[in-house]
């Protein structure tokens, strides 16, 4: 049975391209056409604001480099990159449940949607992930892997970093995810060749996502070991 959950997942996978099942349903139900809609809309303003050309890694750089506490020049900087970022934001809420996420699914699509960061390099410094690793709750106490990417992007409860690291058990993607959803201690999936765990940590949640489980673990525990998280 082809579910509204499901039809959702299909369209947020791809809007413009849905598969037969996911056509069907959404022929039959009034509730996802009013969903498809909204999405159909919201990537339109997505669309149009990102027209406006932004130098490759303002927000990011804004964001962390606004360290000095001289709090009005350091809330000016943080408005700019709120306002990069804050146009592709728009429609998560329309589509992501109030209730307890599945996070380590949504770190799969995330990848999925964005395969160029696995052989994309940005912002790459380590220093700079000490910093955002601290922002979020967490020490880091040893290295972990090479970071290879870094880039503020929009997740379930707002504005998180989406972060590729080579590590001696393979290359992973680890996504910083705010908010305050703690009913669950840790979540898996595995999706379409990826496979992810998602843990309570710091600021939030942290996901990682590989190409199997194995070194899904093995990069988890990694992690584990060597950042100490406030929980």
């Amino acid at each position: 049975m082809f579910h509204c959950l499901d039809f959702r997942r299909a369209k947020l996978a791809d809007p413009t391209r849905l598969p037969g099942e996911a056509r069907k349903h959404l022929a039959a139900c009034r509730a996802c056409q009013d969903f498809a809609r909204k999405v159909d809309a919201d990537d339109k303003r997505i669309a149009a604001a990102l027209q406006v050309a932004v130098p490759e890694g303002l927000a990011e750089r804004v964001l962390l480099r606004a360290r000095s506490r001289r709090l009005r020049p350091a809330w000016r900087l943080m408005a700019v990159a709120a306002t990069v970022v804050l146009s592709i934001g728009i429609g998560l809420k329309t589509w992501l449940p109030a209730a307890h996420q599945d996070y380590a699914r949504f770190a799969i699509e995330h990848v999925l949607h964005e395969p160029e960061a696995l052989s994309s390099h940005r912002l790459a410094d380590p220093r700079e992930f000490g910093t955002v690793l601290a922002r979020f709750g967490g020490e880091l106490q040893a290295p972990v892997g090479k970071v290879r990417y870094m880039k503020l992007c929009p997740v379930p409860g707002g504005t998180g970093w989406h972060i590729v690291l080579d590590t001696e058990h393979g290359t992973a993607t680890l996504l910083l995810i705010p908010g305050r959803d703690r009913s669950a201690g840790s979540v898996e999936a595995r999706l379409r060749g990826f496979a992810a765990t998602a843990r309570r940590a710091g600021a939030g949640w942290y996901a990682i996502v590989t190409e199997s489980p194995q070194s899904r673990d093995a990069i988890d525990a990694l992690m584990q070991r060597r950042v100490s998280w406030r929980i």
